[in-house]
């Protein structure tokens, strides 16, 4: 019985450790996530008002996040030595991230993971999100358009030169177009994505909206 309860008491100190958060710097690969805009607004920003859902911004793809990833899981809220960044560097993501809020809740969660400084890991991210051209026939985009997912992952490997199926993935939620995510080294050349960072979405008529 003794063993036993030393067992359980180890397992829920290894528990409270793993919730303060892996150690920075740890990570085997980044992947760089892309969010469609009006899906965003449409499934969350609405709801909050959101400066990044005014009408007339013109958004496609936006930044949501570069996220330090292992070959099977990924770390999150690390302990880092870094300071958190200041409003000013956060604001300074609003062209590419949509908002200043995404760019401060992306370095809590991710950032932190990667090793880096505040400054540097936005760096790092808008270099990321640069590396991948976002097609440009998306802007067209004016009204629903509802189409099979591979359609876009069709686009952004024809617009990518380089670019292979197994290193890019789309997901959708609520039956809309979300995210393009793809894998990247920490150099930020295109790799393999892991196993559970494949997740395409299959369906046949998912539903793009159109750009605000």
């Amino acid at each position: 019985m003794r063993l036993f309860l030393l067992a359980i008491a180890a397992l829920c100190w290894a528990g409270a450790a793993r919730a303060e958060g892996e150690r920075a710097g740890d990570f085997d690969y980044y992947v760089l996530s892309l969010s469609w805009s009006a899906a965003w607004c449409a499934l969350e920003g609405d709801s909050r008002n959101d400066p990044q859902c005014d009408a007339g911004r013109g958004l496609t793809f936006v930044l949501h996040g570069l996220w330090p990833q292992h070959e099977r899981g990924w770390p999150s809220f690390c302990r880092t030595g870094e300071r958190d960044p200041t409003r000013a560097e956060t604001a300074a993501m609003a062209d590419v991230m949509g908002g200043a809020g995404p760019a401060f809740y992306q370095w809590k969660k991710h950032g932190r993971c990667s090793g880096l400084s505040a400054p540097d890991y936005y760096r790092t991210a808008r270099k990321a999100y640069g590396r991948v051209k976002v097609p440009d026939i998306f802007a067209e985009v004016s009204r629903p358009l509802t189409l099979p997912a591979s359609v876009i992952e069709d686009a952004f490997l024809e617009a990518n030169p380089g670019l292979a199926r197994d290193q890019i993935t789309i997901t959708c939620a609520d039956g809309l177009i979300q995210e393009a995510r793809i894998c990247l080294t920490p150099g930020l050349a295109f790799r393999r994505c892991g196993s559970d960072a494949i997740r395409d979405c299959r369906l046949k008529d998912a539903v793009l909206e159109p750009v605000r």
